[in-house]
């Protein structure tokens, strides 16, 4: 490469970063808590027991921040503690 050439690199940024939703407690009212668990995952019955009974949990990441808010309130509203947090960036690669 000359000194006339340049190589330039540009930082992409996202409006909106993904989030994602964490089940911190079931609750006193674990059966709504898990059938809620498979309506916002899609999962068996069996693993949203199993997701439900191993709290705190990330259950969904990779969402926009309306929908990780839409699934919370579905978990808030049988009782459960949910919340929905930025998902942490990937660790950048180091050389070795």
């Amino acid at each position: 490469m000359s000194d006339e050439e340049s190589t330039e690199y540009y930082t992409l940024l996202c409006d909106d970063p993904s989030h994602e939703v964490v089940l911190v407690d079931c609750g006193p009212r674990e059966m709504d808590v898990i059938l809620a668990v498979r309506k916002v995952t899609g999962q068996s019955l069996w693993h949203s027991r199993d997701l439900a009974r191993q709290a705190p949990v990330t259950l969904l990441g990779g969402l926009s921040a309306y929908r990780a808010q839409s699934a919370v309130a579905v978990l808030q509203g049988v009782g459960a503690r949910a919340e929905w947090r930025q998902e942490p960036k990937p660790r950048e690669r180091t050389a070795p």
